[in-house]
């Protein structure tokens, strides 16, 4: 008698992880020079990169590894010396944290995620790409296996040409060669590759809410002829997004298969329009998310166009401001991946709002440019003001 094959036993559930390399989505290890050149260098580069990114330099403190190793402290100051196992320090126009426990690669990745770019002295540390700098004083013969990804060489004054063991390691692979001096098109070419690398835009439409002030469905609403709203703010979506989902209740899948969308159940529940954002990232946490709440129907497509037009994928997110306090607006916004781990930090504390995630991060704000149109209806009374206002319906 014929049985089912049996359902292969999973330890532990199958997430996506988000591509992110040792410290960043977005890393690179500079080696091929002295730590002092290389550091150098990053300080050139800085003034250039930052009007625009977050950026974050990882390198080595040897002068506090050359005491510790002679009986010195390593640096340590007298809090920690004494037993501390942590020492915050707010110094005014920045803050510092000193641990006296390792820090594994987990932990980096959790401090540097508000980091739109992360520079490394690659003498000491490892990243998913890197720029080489061919200063023959510290060759590269030893460190081939480094170089996993090389997106940038540069070239100290009187080298002109690669070492053979090094275009032999390359596989004759076209890379971009710039001065070592010429700090703008450093900078412009390392602004160019993260540019070429921001995450792709993907669409979500919430419809999953109770509607419990509306009495009904406001997702299946209609303002636009017959079109319910779920349909409407889908199709307002596709011109700019990769593919549209439409976050919903695992009960209202069938329905929204009918009616020809893309259903995205909630895997995490009860957390409003937090419970859509989550699902989404859970699914796809290298997708730059343009969410819309399904009650917005005045919205249009030159609003939309105008929010990504203005995106900047270096912040956790790109908001407008709402016409009615000044705050984000949560529910009409490209969330960028990065947000994701602070939705869920926030979510930790107890907090399940958006708006509050968005106000205490590093968004880009936007004034609306047409205010009147980020307006949700929630009330039947809104409903009729609205669809008296849209003209009647067909």
């Amino acid at each position: 008698m014929p049985t089912d094959t049996p359902t292969p036993h999973r330890k532990h559930a199958q997430l996506a992880r988000p591509a992110i390399g040792e410290f960043s989505r977005h890393e690179l290890a500079i080696l091929g020079a002295p730590c002092g050149r290389i550091k150098e260098l990053v300080t050139r580069l800085l003034p250039h990169l930052e009007p625009v990114l977050r950026v974050a330099y990882v390198d080595a403190d040897h002068a506090a590894g050359a005491d510790a190793a002679q009986g010195g402290t390593g640096g340590a100051d007298a809090i920690l010396q004494a037993g501390a196992s942590a020492e915050l320090t707010d110094k005014i126009t920045f803050r510092r944290l000193d641990l006296r426990r390792d820090v594994d690669k987990f932990a980096q990745q959790e401090w540097l995620q508000h980091q739109s770019l992360v520079l490394v002295n690659g003498n000491h540390f490892l990243a998913r790409q890197q720029i080489i700098i061919l200063d023959p004083a510290k060759p590269l013969q030893k460190k081939l296996d480094r170089l996993t990804d090389v997106r940038l060489i540069l070239l100290p004054e009187g080298v002109t040409e690669l070492p053979d063991y090094l275009r032999e390691h390359l596989q004759e692979a076209i890379i971009p060669q710039l001065a070592l001096a010429d700090t703008e098109a450093i900078a412009a070419a390392v602004s160019q590759e993260w540019q070429q690398q921001r995450p792709h835009v993907r669409g979500l439409v919430l419809a999953g809410g109770k509607s419990q002030r509306m009495g009904e469905d406001k997702s299946r609403l209609t303002y636009h002829g017959q079109q319910e709203q779920r349909a409407y703010a889908a199709a307002l979506l596709a011109p700019f997004c990769e593919d549209v989902l439409v976050s919903c209740r695992p009960d209202q899948v069938a329905e929204l298969e009918a009616a020809g969308l893309a259903p995205l159940p909630d895997t995490f529940l009860g957390l409003g329009p937090m419970s859509g954002l989550l699902s989404a990232f859970q699914q796809d946490p290298d997708a730059a998310w343009l969410v819309v709440a399904c009650d917005l129907p005045f919205l249009t497509e030159a609003t939309l166009r105008h929010l990504l037009a203005h995106r900047h994928a270096g912040r956790m997110a790109t908001a407008y401001r709402s016409p009615e306090n000044e705050w984000p607006e949560p529910l009409i916004t490209i969330w960028e991946p990065r947000s994701y781990p602070t939705l869920l930090r926030f979510l930790s504390l107890g907090y399940s709002c958006p708006r509050k995630a968005l106000i205490n991060s590093d968004i880009e704000l936007l004034p609306p440019p047409a205010p009147a149109e980020l307006r949700n209806i929630n009330t039947p009374e809104q409903r009729e003001a609205a669809a008296q206002e849209l003209g009647p319906k067909a």
